[in-house]
């Protein structure tokens, strides 16, 4: 079965709960736990490669850190495509590009580029009718029909909830298959998007965001298909990194903090280290 179509199954079947991968190692994590679903985070990917969440990154070198990550999650990977990377034209070539690295579907937003992270002050959208114009050449362009569009309006914040909703409309007559309204900043407005979108609705629920978290249970019975948790993995990362250095430079070893650590043998497994050595063996005799 095809991923798209995989993940559109998922999706009749129940809520997926997706949560945030930047590369090969974070995508074979998020599966060994049992996730059905990862979310390649456009964010985590930047933040990963040194740079914040601001439009920094080239289509081309997220479409390579998206092949790879679709090589190692085994599941359906949610992709972010931030603003297209241009015009309408941009957009056909990146759904092409995205596709061919596997994505079982991706997400487009309606700011300019560049982009900020959802949860950032001071963002802005560009008129309904661009996006609505790049939702169409993103759906002319796929050739996997089954391929999840997603609309992502950002105008919550800059224009209010009456005309977040009317842009989620206009997104989804323009063939989006899912909206995504970025950043409610409280259970209320998260109920009216509910009651108000009668598409399939994706919400972004992170640690110390401006949205509060709500249980994937009670998003379910709102009619939320899809929860994205971008950057909670990265954030421990980065805590975990950080101790551990700090740990090396105190002390001269990482002694203090070894049970906060992987083992070697367990390391090794989550890389699937045995399989590899198994095969070169076979091609060495």
């Amino acid at each position: 079965m095809r991923s798209a179509t995989k993940l559109r199954q998922l999706m009749r079947d129940d809520i997926v709960v997706a949560p945030g991968v930047y590369d090969g190692l974070s995508a074979r994590l998020t599966a060994l736990a049992g996730f059905t679903a990862a979310y390649a985070t456009g964010g985590g990917i930047a933040r990963s490669m040194g740079y914040p969440d601001l439009g920094l990154l080239s289509m081309n070198e997220i479409v390579d850190r998206l092949a790879n990550i679709v090589e190692h999650a085994g599941v359906p990977v949610i992709a972010d495509a931030d603003t297209g990377y241009g015009n309408a034209l941009n957009v056909r070539r990146m759904v092409r590009e995205f596709e061919r690295a596997g994505v079982a579907a991706l997400h487009l937003e309606d700011q300019p580029f560049p982009k900020r992270c959802g949860h950032y002050d001071d963002k802005s959208v560009v008129p309904a009718l661009e996006m609505a114009q790049k939702l169409r050449a993103a759906r002319d362009a796929a050739t996997d029909p089954d391929l999840v569009l997603i609309a992502r309006t950002d105008a919550l914040a800059v224009e209010g909830l009456d005309a977040a909703l009317d842009r989620a409309q206009a997104y989804a007559e323009a063939g989006a298959d899912v909206i995504f309204v970025e950043a409610p900043v409280s259970l209320e407005q998260i109920e009216a998007i509910a009651r108000r979108v009668p598409q399939p609705k994706l919400i972004n629920m992170f640690q110390s965001g401006k949205t509060p978290l709500v249980p994937a249970g009670r998003l379910r019975e709102l009619g939320y298909r899809i929860v994205i948790i971008p950057s909670d993995l990265q954030r421990a990362a980065i805590r975990a990194m950080a101790d551990v250095l700090a740990a090396i430079r105190r002390d001269g070893s990482s002694a203090a903090v070894v049970d906060r650590m992987a083992s070697f043998t367990d390391r090794e497994a989550v890389v699937d280290t045995g399989t590899y050595l198994a095969l070169d063996r076979k091609y060495a005799s």
